[in-house]
């Protein structure tokens, strides 16, 4: 059941919580962000519902938010995948959206947060565009600009979505090589010679190796 734009913030949570937990039980104007896999897909949609919260705040409260309302108390558990919660902190959650979400348009982008999760918890082609089709309806009902430019960034990534379900392969080894190299970078307080630079990335990834080839084979050493 999709909700629609007039539906209660308890209404709208209510029936993305129920849409989550029966996928969990089978197993105009509208701009994109720039592509960018530093940042993981499902980041983007917290990112999303954070926008969301601080827009909110500013319209209802005339302020930023505060420890006294209920959905910057409770920001991090905003952020929380569904099914992850706990019974307690699912029921604190429609009470922190019923309670500060007087537009519904909080909750309405929790959804859609959520329903990418679902989408990137596929584990068939059929069942990431089903997820996708209703992903894109609790986006139109949700209706707002934080959203439609979160779907438009899903959209254009789509093709890369479905490959990633697919095979199963994604470049977070590459992404955690680009990390330990900016930390070396970091942590050398940057390099004036660049052999010496390139010298100490190769001595790290020699060393990881090292590490675990004798982890697998059930040896432990020192290798510092």
């Amino acid at each position: 059941m999709v909700a629609s734009p007039e539906a209660s913030a308890t209404e709208r949570t209510t029936d993305y919580a129920c849409s989550s937990s029966a996928a969990d039980s089978t197993s105009t104007h509208r701009r994109y962000e720039e592509p960018d896999w530093d940042e993981p897909l499902v980041q983007l949609g917290n990112q999303c519902v954070t926008r969301v919260r601080q827009r909110l705040a500013h319209e209802v409260h005339q302020r930023r938010g505060r420890k006294v309302d209920p959905a910057s108390a409770h920001r991090m558990l905003l952020l929380r995948g569904y099914d992850t919660l706990s019974t307690r902190g699912r029921a604190r959650l429609e009470q922190v959206l019923a309670a500060d979400d007087p537009t519904g348009e909080l909750g309405a982008a929790w959804g859609v947060k959520e329903a990418l999760r679902l989408i990137l918890a596929s584990h068939t082609i059929e069942e990431a565009r089903a997820a996708k089709t209703r992903f894109d309806a609790w986006v139109v009902a949700a209706d707002t600009d934080e959203t439609d430019r979160f779907a438009a960034t899903i959209t254009a990534w789509w093709p890369a979505i479905e490959v990633t379900i697919a095979t199963g392969v994604t470049n977070a080894r590459t992404e955690a090589a680009n990390t330990a190299i900016k930390h070396i970078k970091r942590t050398g307080r940057g390099y004036r010679n660049s052999d010496h630079y390139q010298a100490r990335i190769l001595l790290r990834s020699a060393h990881r190796a090292r590490q675990h080839r004798l982890t697998s084979q059930g040896t432990t050493a020192n290798c510092e």
